[in-house]
């Protein structure tokens, strides 16, 4: 069923981000918020959220797209003029990281509902740009793995997801997290330790 909405078009744009800001904020504080509470935190009505998102599912699924949004925008930031594969890696990772760990939560929340695999399919396009990175490695023997790019793109993704729930989980600081996810994914990538920390490290004093 298509979302409705009346009045001014401007007033009910507003009235949609109110609640989408507010849902994320309520989301992440109690990821099992009811409409009615989100409702009542963004000053409107039931009826007023139900005509933006017919369902909690479909709210939080306007909020993950959202979120990988704001993830593929990062990502591109930080890469654009850098040409070393392996710092464009790390780059990547620690803005992905920064960005993820508003998100974490909801990511967590959306895997119950928009499902794994719908969260998979929404980060085709970002994988696709960290392929032609670990390819762009690859070729020019920055990287080493006995896995085709496209594979390793999966087992980094995976480790972010699973960086995320550690932090879930109470097992490692989200200040650490980042950085820790970053020369987590250069080892993987075949990067030596010592190379991969170190590099962290540097890029991670001037983002």
């Amino acid at each position: 069923m298509a979302a409705m909405t009346t009045g001014n078009p401007s007033r009910a744009d507003a009235n949609r981000r109110r609640i989408l800001d507010v849902a994320l904020a309520e989301l992440l504080r109690d990821p099992d918020a009811s409409m009615d509470q989100i409702a009542r935190a963004a000053g409107v009505v039931r009826r007023t959220v139900y005509g933006h998102f017919p369902s909690r599912e479909a709210l939080i699924s306007t909020l993950t797209d959202e979120a990988v949004q704001a993830l593929a925008d990062a990502d591109a930031a930080v890469r654009t003029g850098v040409t070393d594969p392996a710092e464009a890696l790390a780059r990547s990772v620690l803005a992905l990281w920064a960005t993820a760990d508003r998100y974490r939560l909801l990511i967590a929340l959306a895997q119950r509902t928009v499902t794994v695999q719908g969260i998979r399919e929404r980060l085709a396009p970002l994988r696709a740009a960290k392929v032609r990175l670990l390819q762009q490695g690859l070729d020019e023997g920055v990287f080493t793995s006995p896995l085709p790019a496209p594979a390793l793109a999966y087992v980094h993704e995976q480790t972010v997801f699973a960086v995320m729930e550690a932090v879930n989980d109470g097992l490692l600081a989200a200040q650490e997290a980042g950085r820790s996810a970053a020369v987590t994914i250069l080892t993987t990538a075949g990067v030596p330790a010592s190379a991969a920390t170190a590099l962290v490290a540097e890029v991670s004093s001037d983002m």
